[in-house]
C-alpha cells in the first residue's frame, strides 16, 4: 500500500493506492460526505477489486485532509477528484482503464466527471438518489448522464431512495441500508462480479 498527498485546486487530497499481483484496471474510490475511505462497503469493495485483478486507489477529498467534516461545494470536489485522477493515472496506472467509484457523495462525484475524466466504467455503492424524505428532490440526473457501464449497489432499505436503471447502469440491491454493511459480502461479490464482466472486453 502506498499512500501520498496530492496538491489539488482546493488543498491536498490523500491518496491510498493498493496494488493488484498484475491489475488490468484502476478503481479510484471516493468516500461519503462525512464518512472517510474506511467505511466498512470501501473496504470490501476494495479487497474484491484487487482479488479481481484491479489495482485500487482510495480518494480523500482535500476538506477531509483538513479536518473539515462538512463537505465542499460540488463544483470543489467534482475539480479535486479530477484533479487527483489526472496525477493518479499519471504517476501509478499509465494506460490503464480507470472505473471511477465511491460510496454516497462519492458516488455522485463519480458520475458526475465519468464524462470529463474519461472513466471506462463507474462503480456507485449507495448512490443518494434524494435526501431523506424528499423524493421530490431527485438526483437520477446525474446517474443518467453517465454514458458507460454503470453498477449501483443499493441498500434495500436505504432511505435516500433507490435509484432507477436505465440503459447504462444497472441497479443490485442487497440487505441492508445506506452503510451497506448488513452483508458486505454481497457487495464485494456484486462489485467482483461486474468489474470481470465489464473490464473483460476493454482489456482483452
Amino acid at each position: 500500500m502506498t499512500a501520498t498527498e496530492l496538491d489539488t485546486p482546493h488543498g491536498p487530497a490523500r491518496v491510498s493506492v493498493h496494488s493488484a499481483e498484475q491489475g488490468i484496471a484502476a478503481l479510484l474510490l471516493g468516500h461519503g460526505a462525512g464518512g472517510g475511505v474506511d467505511a466498512p462497503d470501501l473496504v470490501a469493495v476494495a479487497r474484491a477489486a484487487r482479488a479481481a485483478d484491479v489495482h485500487v486507489a482510495l480518494v480523500e477529498q482535500p476538506y477531509r485532509v483538513a479536518g473539515r467534516r462538512a463537505p465542499a461545494p460540488a463544483t470543489q470536489l467534482d475539480t479535486a477528484w479530477l484533479s487527483v485522477v489526472e496525477q493518479v493515472a499519471t504517476m501509478w496506472f499509465d494506460e490503464l482503464p480507470l472505473v471511477f467509484g465511491g460510496r454516497s457523495s462519492g458516488a455522485r462525484v463519480a458520475c458526475r466527471t465519468a464524462g470529463t475524466g474519461q472513466a471506462a466504467a463507474v462503480l456507485c455503492l449507495a448512490f443518494p438518489e434524494h435526501p431523506p424524505g424528499k423524493p421530490d428532490k431527485s438526483r437520477q440526473h446525474e446517474l443518467d448522464a453517465v454514458e458507460v457501464p454503470t453498477l449501483v449497489v443499493q441498500g434495500e432499505r436505504d432511505p435516500f431512495g433507490r435509484p432507477e436503471a436505465g440503459p447504462h447502469h444497472e441497479v443490485v440491491t442487497v440487505p441492508g441500508d445506506h452503510s451497506l454493511s448488513r452483508d458486505l459480502d454481497a457487495v464485494a461479490r456484486a462489485a467482483s462480479e461486474w468489474l470481470t464482466r465489464t473490464l473483460r472486453p476493454l482489456t482483452a
